[in-house]
């Protein structure tokens, strides 16, 4: 009834462009969403004309309780942290204390990837549009839940493959943007969570964001991450410290309204310079042509800009163990969106677009209904892939060695150790590096042995591992078979010492 009731409004109010721009429509748009995605809770931010429209709260913070979402609850925003550090190293490309054009090792000696030409000509810039030649979140896997640090991760990207031409190609690097977070550390002599929030957060005001989630156990109004594909499941937060630069910031509404605001504004808030006008001309300029058939779109620095029917779009993402978020700036029509949820479904992203469009004057026509069948359509997806292993498992094999044979410690160089150790007649699965990864394994079916994760885990649940056999019948090297889209365990191939 709630979706009649909202579909019929947007219809109402579709003839006319100035109501269409009433928050009431957006508000009932939110709970439209919240009630068809079945989804714990999640906060709206639009300014337009420099005036603030909605910031409010939709739901609940934790799934089950009744603790109410409003303008001032603390999300991850994940990857919309990126937009931040590349700011950071414009500004100081600006104030003339960096180049972008700098190469890398000008600051960080030790960098090196799949080549040495490249690792001596890679760029501060490059590192920051996603050109570097490493593919979308490969390497993911050395820092997830690692306890190492971020300088002792990106001493191990040398061993990940190239994926594409230098320069000639797009992956996704949230690697090469923690390399950027180091370069800010090297140039400054602060860290880039120091730096951020000396250069943005305390002079636009932003007084509760945070660059680390470890002040969190002691603030109140904080929404709980949850695993949505496991009926809303709540998860506690997960450090991301090592690759904060690309993803560690947390926050509200109220405070990114301020962010975007500055954003929109040349890098002015309320009068004052934040940052050089020159430093957004370096954020979203064009570099890294990704293409499109209706919209042309480019990877920025830190953003991604999108022509969409004629009007300049200014977007970001951003994904975290539990929690979802978008950016959205049409800077030329003065308008921002800002939406931060604890669940992880397509919610942000069609309700961001929902909103533009609507500012836009483009087709919302069926936006909701979509949203949540492209939702439906990706849970399905997720749900065959652990149904194709489990259909093609053999069933009444035996190990072809004793559990004794297995253990031992295995090196990758890309992931470092990893030990299986029998415990009693329990072979386990230890990561010294990143323990919260640790498990325990039962037999699958012939040397491959089903992983049972100690911790539940937000991309990835279900996942085997195989122990591969020389024509000795000696164990060699273990392999991983873990789906998900984020944390390749498949780049990890552990020979055993």
């Amino acid at each position: 009834m709630k979706n009649l009731l909202f579909l019929s409004l947007v219809v109402l109010l579709s003839f006319n462009h100035t109501k269409a721009q009433d928050a009431a429509l957006f508000r009932e748009a939110a709970n439209a969403a919240l009630e068809a995605f079945n989804v714990p809770g999640f906060s709206v931010g639009i300014i337009k004309d420099g005036k603030i429209i909605l910031s409010e709260g939709f739901g609940t913070r934790t799934y089950g309780k009744k603790e109410k979402v409003d303008g001032n609850t603390l999300f991850a925003i994940a990857s919309n942290t990126k937009a931040f550090t590349a700011t950071a190293l414009a500004k100081l490309d600006a104030e003339e204390k960096i180049s972008l054009s700098d190469p890398v090792r000008k600051y960080l000696p030790y960098y090196e990837v799949y080549d040495e030409y490249v690792s001596e000509h890679m760029m501060v810039r490059d590192l920051l549009c996603h050109r570097s030649g490493l593919g979308t979140f490969s390497g993911d896997a050395i820092w997830f839940k690692s306890e190492q640090s971020a300088e002792e991760i990106l001493k191990r990207i040398k061993y990940l493959p190239q994926a594409y031409e230098w320069r000639a190609g797009y992956g996704y690097s949230n690697l090469s943007v923690i390399t950027g977070g180091e370069v800010i550390k090297a140039a400054t002599g602060k860290t880039w969570a120091a730096y951020v929030k000396d250069s943005f957060l305390a002079p636009l005001g932003m007084d509760r964001t945070q660059t680390s989630v470890t002040p969190l156990q002691k603030m109140d109004n904080v929404a709980t991450p949850h695993i949505t594909r496991n009926n809303n499941q709540a998860i506690s937060y997960v450090n991301w410290d090592n690759m904060g630069a690309a993803g560690g910031i947390v926050s509200s509404s109220n405070d990114m309204l301020k962010w975007i605001e500055t954003q929109i504004n040349g890098g002015v808030y309320q009068g004052k310079e934040i940052f050089p006008a020159a430093a957004q001309g370096q954020t979203w300029k064009p570099h890294n042509p990704l293409g499109g058939s209706k919209t042309f779109t480019s990877a920025g620095l830190g953003w991604f800009l999108t022509n969409l029917d004629g009007h300049r779009i200014v977007s970001h993402s951003g994904g975290y163990d539990g929690m979802y978020s978008q950016v959205k700036i049409a800077p030329d029509d003065s308008l921002g969106v800002v939406i931060l949820t604890n669940s992880m479904t397509g919610l942000s992203g069609s309700l961001t677009n929902f909103i533009i469009n609507t500012y836009l004057e483009r087709d919302t026509e069926g936006w909701l209904e979509k949203a949540v069948e492209r939702q439906k359509k990706s849970t399905t997806q997720w749900n065959e892939r652990r149904e194709y292993r489990e259909k093609t498992r053999v069933l009444n094999t035996q190990p072809t060695v004793s559990k004794e044979a297995y253990a031992g410690t295995y090196s990758d160089p890309l992931f470092g150790d990893i030990e299986i150790v029998l415990n009693g007649e329990q072979l386990e699965l230890h990561f010294p590096t990143s323990p919260a990864l640790n498990a325990t394994l039962t037999h699958w079916h012939y040397d491959t042995w089903k992983i049972n994760w100690k911790e539940t885990h937000a991309w990835f649940d279900f996942g085997t591992l195989q122990f591969v056999l020389d024509n000795q019948r000696k164990v060699k090297k273990l392999t991983f078979d873990v789906p998900n889209d984020d944390i390749f365990f498949y780049e990890i191939e552990a020979v055993r010492e």
